[in-house]
């Protein structure tokens, strides 16, 4: 500990750098970023306030399995099939991906359209498959 208040002392400026770095990366992620929901949270919103649940994985992927009556619309044709989504702006909508990664950036799409409340659903398909959440399959 001592070795590490020590490098600090002699690299002042770039000791500030890392600080000053992680703040903008939590300052940015904070203000462009979605809320996430686990999968719990998220069958609440679906049962409680009929959410609707937007899958932007590829169809082959949706095909294997996915979220009861989910809509599935691909992240590369997001922008295009968004008007599909212009009857449900006064309910929740959950985006699922396969890990969580992706559906953070059709959540700030879709709420840069006039979505009030859009949710990512965390750790995405992969979370709610470990929780053994039902799955449909054709």
């Amino acid at each position: 500990m001592a070795q590490f208040i020590e490098f600090i002392g002699n690299h002042l400026v770039l000791a500030a750098m890392w600080v000053l770095t992680i703040g903008a990366i939590i300052l940015y992620h904070q203000r462009t970023g979605s809320s996430g929901v686990g999968p719990q949270q998220a069958v609440m919103l679906i049962n409680r306030k009929n959410a609707i649940v937007v899958d932007v994985r590829e169809r082959k992927e949706f095909e294997a399995g996915h979220i009861v009556d989910s809509i599935n619309i691909p992240m590369a044709k997001l922008k295009q099939r968004i008007s599909e989504l212009k009857k449900h702006r006064e309910k929740p909508l959950v985006v699922v991906c396969k890990l969580g990664q992706h559906s953070g950036e059709a959540a700030k799409t879709l709420m840069a359209e006039g979505h009030q409340e859009v949710f990512k659903l965390s750790g995405g398909l992969t979370e709610w498959k470990a929780q053994s959440l039902p799955l449909v399959q054709k």
